[in-house]
């Protein structure tokens, strides 16, 4: 192609041709347009010419009024939060004193409280002081004066505080605050090589596969397909509200009817909920399906005695595999033919773990925050853990185990109330590896309130240290490798269930606001903002769509620490709630696909009205009282919101600790320690669990 010439810029740059023309429109309505040259009507026009006097009105109107809608916005949270603590805090109305029974929390209520007190004391002596114009710590260089200098007994007790908390209360929390970051910068190491690793398993594509038909036999005269014997097991105690749905989605696995049988494990102390339940196992065996329900007299154990007694039967030595799920849990039906597939030709493999999917993920605040820790926890912790180390902790539910490696394990003990990981530590330290399977996905329900989300946590975390102290000689002494002792130790155990609650509240929640009161312990900032929110950028990467709550979860997980520290301590030093159990409370959510399943149902018995024949007028009363005790259990409750001592009085000791900081003039301090405060104060007056609008 020939080279285009064009030298029309060059002359129209140095001489121009004719009179400059301007335009003016005598409509005010219209722009104004100044041609000055040939080519100036061709150029670009800058955006602020163009717009009359008018357009501009419109534009600072609009800004104007998004600004007051922001100012309204605010100034309604405010207000609505300010009712809230007057309603709940002042008068009392419809709010309870939470139970302090979890792990002693008195002693560490009145800990905190002492914190609070010293706190306000030293504000209202620095307060004192600032008005006085004693501005010690805005002047370095200023030279303090002798005793013999002083004007009145105030100056004099204030500087004996600067010196006081200058040589000795100032190293102390240095130090501490070392050790603490030391930890910190740790933890986020283990995080960040978690993340690497789900990221290069990402891109690998790795992940178990089956290999051809797992099902078929190699015997020609017989079926063609073989399927192995498999127990399912749904404990469940008091669980009204989400035992129909669990049942219904299991009694629906596809699986061949005479290679499987379901236990209900029924450990409910309420009658009306016992009647209820087994007339739904009922409803299941008539229709064919090889269904059983299991009620003990004594609920010794909890969750791993009902287990225990379970699988003491006679008839389930015949099976080979056992898949495991709890009251909430609704698996898809192909949920077994995507997992019992892999024990084959795999005789080392003890455990086959899915993925939880949440049908309340979005229902408010709280559920939402869960999301976001349950996914980092199922993408990245228990998929990198299972893909390079083959172990990881079971999580009660959504899993197959081979019954053999129960047994060989030395089956479900009673001695902790997390038999879940209890059992795994031991599996593994027989050698047994499991495999997760992060495509498939068990949906379930997440706790709605902060109660229940607060009692769960507890166990969590409690657990894990009194297993700890239990299985610490087992571990040293057994055969595997010294790498997996180390990881089991160091990671498993001390990084991510002791370490990470000792530092999360001990950094953010007392080092920090005490450093506001000892400004010759100031942490740096990267200490405060970038590393916790680089961190949480993490966490969050398993949920993109949650990335809006990146500030929130953070906040959060720091006000959540309290409950974890008190769980960790509760449980290492095996006090009296570190063998506590309480289930879970579930609200009864159901997916999309089992709302229009019931509506289908209901269109259908609404139009072909049910008859019982051969029944007797016992029977036909006792139908009669399990419908009416089906209506008595869809009644609303009303909620009766709790008061949460520990966390209102760190929420007051960080709003105080914001209010010092503005008279050092620390402004990325103050505004932590404010969102935070805020943060504890609705925490502490249950409202992060309310509904969103």
């Amino acid at each position: 192609m020939a080279p285009r010439l064009d030298f029309s810029n060059w002359w129209a740059k140095d001489t121009r041709k004719g009179n400059p023309v301007v335009v003016t429109m005598e409509n005010p309505n219209f722009s104004v347009v100044e041609i000055d040259g040939p080519d100036s009507a061709f150029r670009p026009v800058e955006k602020s010419r163009g717009k009359n006097a008018k357009q501009v009105t419109w534009v600072l109107l609009l800004k104007a009024n998004r600004a007051v809608g922001c100012v309204a916005w605010l100034a309604t949270v405010l207000w609505a939060l300010l009712g809230a603590i007057k309603k709940r805090l002042i008068h009392r109305q419809g709010v309870t004193l939470a139970s302090e029974k979890l792990g002693k929390g008195k002693l560490l209520f009145r800990v905190i409280r002492v914190f609070l007190v010293t706190a306000l004391a030293i504000l209202a002596f620095e307060v004192v002081a600032y008005l006085q114009g004693w501005h010690y710590f805005n002047n370095p260089s200023l030279h303090i004066p002798k005793t013999s200098d002083l004007e009145g007994v105030l100056h004099m007790v204030y500087v004996a505080w600067l010196t006081f908390r200058a040589d000795y209360i100032a190293p102390l929390i240095q130090a501490l605050s070392k050790f603490c970051v030391l930890l910190f910068l740790i933890q986020s190491a283990d995080r960040t090589v978690l993340c690497l690793g789900c990221l290069w398993i990402k891109y690998k594509k790795i992940k178990p596969r089956i290999v051809g038909d797992p099902f078929k036999s190699d015997d020609l005269e017989g079926s063609g397909y073989e399927y192995p014997m498999v127990l399912v097991q749904i404990p469940m105690c008091n669980e009204k509200e989400v035992y129909e749905q669990s049942i219904s989605a299991v009694c629906q696995l596809d699986w061949p009817k005479d290679r499987i049988l379901i236990q209900v494990l029924d450990d409910s102390d309420d009658e009306s909920v016992q009647r209820l339940i087994k007339a739904e196992v009922t409803k299941w065996s008539q229709r064919g399906i090889n269904i059983i329900y299991r009620h003990r007299l004594v609920r010794t154990g909890y969750k791993a005695g009902n287990l225990k007694s379970a699988m003491g039967c006679d008839y389930v030595k015949g099976y080979e595999f056992v898949a495991i799920f709890d009251a909430d849990f609704q698996p898809n039906p192909d949920f077994l033919k995507q997992t019992v597939p892999h024990f084959k030709d795999n005789p080392e493999l003890g455990l086959v773990q899915a993925r939880w999917s949440f049908v309340n993920k979005d229902e408010n605040l709280l559920t939402r925050l869960q999301n976001i820790n349950l996914c980092f926890h199922f993408e990245v912790e228990q998929q990198v853990n299972g893909v390079f180390l083959n172990f990881f902790g079971f999580n009660g539910t959504a899993g197959v185990w081979r019954i053999k490696a129960l047994e060989e394990s030395g089956g479900w003990l009673e001695r902790t109330t997390v038999e879940d990981m209890d059992i795994a530590v031991r599996a593994h330290l027989n050698g047994w590896k499991f495999i997760f399977l992060n495509d498939v996905k068990v949906l379930c329900e997440v706790p709605e309130s902060y109660e229940a989300y607060r009692k769960q946590q507890h166990r969590w975390h409690s657990g894990p240290m009194h297993l700890f102290r239990l299985c610490l000689p087992a571990i040293i002494t057994s055969k595997i490798s010294v790498c997996k002792k180390a990881n089991m130790i160091l990671l498993f155990f001390l990084l991510r269930k002791l370490i990470l609650p000792f530092y999360s509240f001990t950094l953010f929640c007392i080092i920090l606001p005490l450093t506001m009161f000892v400004p010759e312990a100031e942490l740096p900032m990267w200490v405060i903002c970038y590393v916790p929110v680089f961190m949480s950028f993490l966490n969050i990467l398993p949920a993109p769509k949650s990335v809006p709550f990146i500030v929130p979860y953070l906040l959060f997980e720091n006000t959540m620490s309290v409950t974890k520290f008190n769980a960790m301590v509760s449980g290492l030093f095996q006090l009296g709630s570190s063998y506590e159990w309480v289930v879970t409370k579930k609200a009864g959510r159901s997916s999309e696909s089992d709302l229009l399943a019931v509506a289908e149902k209901d269109s259908k018995t609404m139009n072909q009205p049910q008859i019982y024949r051969g029944a007797s007028e016992s029977d036909l009363s006792e139908l009669n009282q399990i419908k009416e005790q089906k209506e008595a259990a869809q009644v609303p409750v009303k909620k009766v919101n709790k008061i949460y001592r520990k966390e209102l009085a760190l929420a007051f000791l960080l709003l105080t600790a914001s209010v010092r900081s503005l008279l050092s003039a620390q402004g990325v301090h103050f505004y932590f320690l404010l969102f935070q405060g805020v943060t504890f104060l609705l925490v502490g007056l249950d409202l992060i669990g309310e509904q969103m609008s």
